[in-house]
C-alpha cells in the first residue's frame, strides 16, 4: 500500500480544485485521497452516494476535513457533468465500467451506455473545465486510460473503444491546450486491483471453470512480465506525478503501468 502523504517532487495543490469521476472506489478513490494530500481541493464524482460518504469521512480521518466535496452525479446526464467541472484546475477522468462480451452478443444499448460514460462523459467535462484553465494560464487533465486504450483484446469490444478513444480525445486536448498552460496525458495501468477487475475475475472463474487465483495468473496477466495486479495508490501516484512542476514538459503522452503486458 502506498502512502498518501507529498513526496519529493510532487507539487503543493494548494488553493487548486480538482474534480475526480468514478470516484468512490478503485483508482478514483485513491486519486481523490492522493490530490486531497497534496493539499487540493477535491470534488469527488459518482453515482454511489454511500460509497462517496465514506471517501469524506476517509479524508477527515486522514486529517483533512473538508478537503473532499461529494457530487453525486450519472455521468450519463452529460450537461451535470459539464456543469460539475467548471472552475477545476485539475481533471482526472476515471469512471468506467465493463462488460465481457463477443461483439455479435454484446448489447448495444450496452455499448452506447459505455460510450456515453467514458468517452462523451470526459469530453463534456473538459469542456466544463477548459474555460478556467484557460483563463488562468495552468491546468491539468489526467485521463486514467488503460492498455486497451493501447492494443484490443477478444470480447471487450465496448471497453476498447471507448478507451482508444480517449486516448484520441486526450492527445487533441494537449494540443489545443499547450499553448494555455494545459497538459492532457493518459495513464494506461494493466490489470489493477478494484471491484471492476475483481468481477471480471469471478466471471471468468465462472466461465473456464477453474478457481479465482489461476485467472489472474494465468489469463488476466498472462502477457504480463510482472505477475501481480496494479495497486490503486500507484495509479494515484501517476497521477499526482503528472501534476508535478518536473511533468510540465510532458503532454499528450500515455504513460503506460502494465508490468511489461504492452512489451511483447
Amino acid at each position: 500500500m502506498t502512502d498518501s502523504t507529498p513526496q519529493p517532487g510532487v507539487p503543493d495543490l494548494g488553493g487548486r480544485t480538482a474534480l475526480v469521476t468514478g470516484a468512490a472506489g478503485g483508482i478514483g478513490r485513491a486519486c481523490v485521497l492522493r490530490l486531497a494530500a497534496a493539499g487540493a481541493k477535491v470534488r469527488a464524482v459518482d453515482r454511489d452516494a454511500e460509497g462517496l460518504a465514506a471517501l469524506v469521512e476517509r479524508a477527515a480521518a486522514d486529517g483533512r476535513p473538508g478537503a473532499v466535496e461529494a457530487l453525486t452525479l450519472d455521468l450519463t446526464d452529460l450537461d451535470a457533468a459539464e456543469h460539475a467541472a467548471a472552475g477545476t484546475d485539475i481533471l482526472v477522468n476515471n469512471a468506467g465500467l465493463q462488460l465481457v462480451r463477443p461483439i455479435e452478443d454484446f448489447p448495444p444499448e450496452v455499448f452506447s451506455t459505455v460510450l456515453r460514460v467514458m468517452l462523451e462523459a470526459p469530453f463534456r467535462l473538459l469542456r466544463g473545465a477548459l474555460p478556467h484553465m484557460y483563463g488562468q494560464g495552468w491546468g491539468r487533465v489526467v485521463n486514467i486510460s488503460s492498455v486497451h486504450g493501447l492494443r484490443a483484446s477478444p470480447f471487450k469490444s465496448a471497453y476498447v473503444a471507448a478507451k482508444h478513444g480517449l486516448e484520441g480525445l486526450s492527445k487533441t486536448a494537449a494540443l489545443e491546450g499547450a499553448a494555455h498552460g494545459v497538459t492532457s496525458n493518459c495513464v494506461c495501468p494493466g490489470y489493477v486491483r478494484t471491484p471492476l477487475v475483481e468481477r471480471q475475475i469471478a466471471d471468468q472463474a465462472a466461465a473456464h471453470g477453474i478457481a479465482p487465483e489461476r485467472v489472474v495468473g494465468e489469463i488476466l496477466l498472462a502477457d504480463s512480465a510482472v505477475k501481480r495486479l496494479v495497486e490503486p495508490e500507484e495509479v494515484a501516484e501517476m497521477a499526482a506525478y503528472l501534476c508535478s512542476p518536473q511533468a510540465s514538459f510532458v503532454t499528450g503522452a500515455s504513460l503506460t503501468m502494465d508490468g511489461g503486458w504492452t512489451a511483447h
